[in-house]
């Protein structure tokens, strides 16, 4: 981190941890564990910022109800009694979804909206990932998303967008409205922001499950996934697609389908954002130039094959896949 020519590293802030400690008295009842991890974080929102030149990092405010806090060590989990003892703390009832094997590294305890409170524990279990399986061109499947379909499949299927925000949209403003209206530091206030945090994380938590469920069936009924490189944020800057987009929120459904592929041993691939998967003919190859957006269906004017564009879309993208990996020809 740098301001004005100084540069200060993690160390240095955690130096300045006892002095305010001492202006602080809450500090002090808080885990010095904790509290050097949280620069270690800033640090880390830091360096994003100046490297790969992402948003500047954002301090939450106290009174923001979403918090979370690390817990690098000196904790134990007792699944006997189902309790969790953290630094400074009273062992706290819990409910242990499942026994882990391992060794426990970093606990992340954070706060939703509505006032639940969670732990996360990584654990370092020691085990390799699965060696990826070979995959074949049976056993690849080419996926095109978009807004109206969220994923079009080279078989043919649609999956339909739930569209999750723009169907919240009404309640929303609603609540954006009584937000509004209330006077700023007033109970009130505190009340009607809660409620729509309390949608906005409805929202979110619908968009997972949707797209976890999708993930893990494409990742098991097939081999291979071949996606398009997308440039989210140059599309985004399309005012009249702008929400449609960031509803879709492929690039988390992008994460989820390699994280889990990982899990199984299956295989994401990616192709180049500039291929023309939609004006290529899949049949024959002819490039139609003058296929717009609006067409959603179109006529090869060589081997005369009526398209769907996001189905020939899809298929093109396991083709151009297929032939990076030398699997298929031209």
């Amino acid at each position: 981190m740098s301001r004005q020519g100084d540069q200060f590293s993690r160390f240095d802030l955690n130096k300045l941890i006892p002095t305010l400690k001492a202006s602080n008295e809450w500090l002090g009842e808080v885990n010095s564990q904790s509290l050097q991890g949280m620069t270690k974080q800033v640090e880390s929102a830091f360096t994003r910022f100046f490297r790969e030149k992402t948003g500047f990092p954002k301090f939450k405010s106290k009174k923001n109800p979403i918090q979370s806090f690390p817990v690098p060590q000196h904790y134990t989990v007792n699944f006997e009694n189902n309790t969790i003892k953290l630094p400074k703390i009273e062992p706290i009832k819990a409910v242990l979804h499942r026994k882990f094997e391992g060794e426990p590294k970093t606990a992340t305890v954070s706060r939703t909206c509505k006032g639940h409170y969670y732990i996360s524990i990584l654990v370092e279990d020691g085990k390799e990932l699965p060696v990826k399986e070979a995959f074949t061109e049976s056993t690849t499947v080419g996926i095109d998303v978009g807004i109206k379909d969220f994923a079009v499949l080279s078989t043919g299927e649609k999956v339909e967008n739930p569209k999750y925000l723009k169907n919240s949209l009404k309640r929303l403003k609603v609540l954006q409205k009584r937000v509004s209206r209330k006077q700023k530091g007033s109970k009130n206030r505190a009340k009607a922001k809660r409620r729509l945090a309390v949608l906005h994380d409805k929202i979110t938590n619908q968009r997972n499950d949707f797209q976890n469920k999708l993930s893990f069936r494409l990742v098991s009924e097939n081999q291979a996934v071949a996606l398009e490189t997308l440039n989210v944020k140059g599309m985004v800057k399309n005012h009249h697609l702008a929400q449609a987009i960031s509803d879709s929120a492929w690039s988390s459904f992008v994460t989820k389908l390699e994280y889990k592929a990982q899990w199984f041993g299956k295989t994401v691939l990616r192709i180049g954002q500039f291929e023309s998967s939609s004006k290529l003919c899949s049949v024959c190859g002819y490039h139609n130039k003058e296929l717009q957006l609006k067409d959603r269906e179109w006529i090869c004017p060589d081997c005369k094959t009526k398209h769907h564009r996001d189905i020939n879309a899809a298929i093109n993208i396991k083709k151009f896949a297929l032939i990076d990996q030398n699997l298929i020809g031209l």
